[in-house]
């Protein structure tokens, strides 16, 4: 793995890594959803839709969405809730998500540490839930989506750029901007072609456990590709299948199945 990160730059740099299936194995989205039904911020309903999203995109792949619906879906989870309620969530949600860091992910971290360079998780996920995941793996801090808060409340509108595709280049750059970094010199870790963006705007793009399209696009223009561990699609089914009866019941979700089914174009997990 050394052979994609380089020695020590000579100027200030950074390492940018996509969260959904690049650090973590599974989606941010899933597990927030889980926790969110758990504190009862979201309706059984969406969390049995939620549920079958994840399972469909681990066995299928990523449905065509544009940006506004993933936005949507980002800042339609946290309007009219309290900002305190969310960020409370992490009592849940980080243990989760560590557990699902990649044992490759982390030897990453480290090789960047050890080479002077800052680490940041970028992820259309909400900003209160990358910057504490950031800080409690050791890295520089997390560039997440910010929803507005008027009297501690989400009101459905951004604070800053939507961290996904463009949106996360012009995020990363509004950063190098402040830190001085040299985005020429600086590393950038994503498995999905949404992504081509955030990748095309380092100077050391490197793709993991890539999409169809984004491998595609990586071995024309000579990209590294790499390939971390990752379950099984039976073991994924049964844990899904798993939490999903513990969640919300059999039948429940047999019942969400047959209609998530039919709505699978309108989930899009975060990235």
């Amino acid at each position: 793995m050394s052979e994609y990160v380089g020695v020590a730059s000579s100027g200030p740099s950074a390492a940018f890594f996509d969260l959904d299936r690049t650090l973590i194995s599974g989606s941010s989205a899933f597990t927030l959803a889980i926790a969110g039904r758990s504190a009862g911020l979201i309706p059984t309903q969406e969390l049995v839709r939620d549920t079958l999203g994840a399972v469909l995109f681990k066995l299928r792949g990523a449905s065509d969405g544009t940006t506004d619906e993933i936005r949507d879906r980002v800042l339609g989870f946290v309007k009219g809730k309290r900002q305190d309620d969310l960020v409370k969530l992490n009592e849940r949600v980080l243990p989760t998500l560590l557990g699902k860091i990649r044992p490759e992910a982390r030897r990453l971290l480290d090789l960047h540490r050890d080479g002077g360079r800052a680490t940041y998780i970028v992820s259309a996920a909400p900003h209160e839930i990358v910057e504490p995941l950031a800080h409690a793996l050791g890295m520089t801090g997390g560039i997440g989506t910010r929803g507005q808060v008027v009297d501690g409340m989400y009101n459905g509108a951004l604070e800053g750029p939507f961290c996904y595709g463009a949106g996360k280049v012009e995020a990363i750059r509004e950063l190098a901007r402040w830190e001085g970094l040299d985005l020429a010199q600086c590393y950038a870790y994503s498995d999905s072609a949404s992504d081509l963006p955030m990748l095309q705007a380092v100077g050391h793009p490197v793709v993991v456990n890539p999409d169809g399209r984004l491998e595609r696009h990586a071995r024309r223009n000579g990209w590294p590709v790499v390939h971390f561990s990752q379950r099984t699609k039976q073991v994924i089914r049964r844990t899904a299948a798993g939490v999903a009866t513990t969640a919300i019941g059999g039948a429940a979700f047999v019942a969400g199945a047959r209609v998530g089914a039919r709505r699978r174009s309108r989930f899009i997990p975060w990235v």
